[in-house]
């Protein structure tokens, strides 16, 4: 029956996860998932640590059984053709698996070997990895000398030794400061313009807003909601809300502020004022006229979109710390 279900998807779909269920004693670390990821589709797991990231990249690789459910890759059952699934898939774990003292040029060697490269092909394909991730000068540093940024690189790099057309990151930007991130970041939508299928595990909330093309929000091994990050973010419903700063600023003008009908409640966030309103039009005519009759300029005024973080706590019912929290087990 999977088969058959399989066999009537888009041809687009080269991930395809049905009722997936991973238990660990007791703990259902997996709860059913199901989700289907489109070739050329950077498709983000988000989620708190905890939830089932890391047991679902594990599953998916080969590494893990599932308890139930099936998984297929380029139309290859996991369980059954794992062999063949392994050859068509790349992997970048949470943890790096490269050789401190092997330098740059030789892990991408020995991870090419492993596929059965030629030796010529492999020297070729290793030098174009080093040019495409910067790593050119780091040709023959020993993996062990090199920062958290560029173990993160080759560690990408390696798992695209034998050109898998599909792609799996397990919190690639973990651990990495915000230069590193950003770079690593520009080359993850470097590999999807090269058509590559990936799927990003994440529980930083902006990276996964930023990178995907449609997000799974999972909690406690289940999937609660799957949608593009705009499609999220429109479906919260929040106050409308107005971010003004002005100029001078003084907690006394606070005041003057609960004497405003348009506004309804306002918060201060350091040098700005958020304003919760019904109709915009009305409260900017009431805001201009009250700068009008004091010394107040009116230095900027935005309105406030809703966020996907805010689309996070709306749908989980969680805070946004929850996503922080140092990393237990079950992740």
């Amino acid at each position: 029956m999977v088969e058959d279900m399989v066999k009537a998807l888009s041809i687009d779909d080269v991930v395809i996860v049905k009722e997936l269920r991973k238990s660990y004693n007791t703990f259902p670390a997996l709860d059913g998932i199901s989700f289907s990821i489109r070739k050329g589709e950077v498709f983000g797991l988000l989620g708190p640590n905890g939830a089932g990231k890391t047991t679902t990249i594990k599953i998916l690789s080969g590494l893990s059984k599932p308890s139930s459910g099936s998984v297929h890759i380029m139309g290859s059952d996991i369980v059954k053709d794992t062999v063949k699934v392994k050859k068509c898939i790349g992997v970048v774990p949470e943890t790096s698996n490269l050789y401190p003292e092997l330098s740059c040029f030789e892990n991408l060697l020995f991870a090419g070997r492993l596929y059965g490269i030629s030796t010529k092909e492999l020297q070729s394909k290793s030098d174009d990895l080093l040019k495409l991730f910067g790593l050119e000068e780091k040709r023959n540093a020993p993996f062990g000398k090199l920062s958290s940024g560029m173990k993160r690189k080759l560690t990408v790099a390696a798992s695209l030794i034998h050109d898998p057309p599909v792609l799996f990151l397990d919190e690639p930007t973990t651990g990495l400061d915000v230069m590193s991130a950003r770079a690593l970041r520009e080359i993850i939508q470097r590999l999807k313009e090269r058509g590559i299928t990936i799927l990003l595990t994440t529980h930083y909330i902006e990276e996964a807003d930023r990178l995907c093309d449609r997000i799974a929000i999972i909690v406690k091994g289940k999937i609660i909601t799957i949608d593009t990050p705009r499609a999220l973010k429109k479906s919260v419903s929040t106050e409308k809300a107005v971010d003004v700063k002005i100029s001078p600023y003084s907690p006394a003008i606070e005041k003057e502020f609960l004497k405003m009908t348009t506004v309804m409640k306002y918060e201060t966030r350091e040098e700005m004022c958020r304003f919760f309103i019904e109709d915009l039009d009305a409260f900017l005519s009431e805001f201009s006229a009250f700068t009008k009759g004091t010394n107040v300029n009116i230095e900027s005024i935005n309105t406030v979109l809703p966020s996907l973080e805010d689309a996070f706590v709306e749908i989980t019912g969680l805070k946004r710390e929850t996503m922080i929290q140092e990393k237990g087990g079950g992740k």
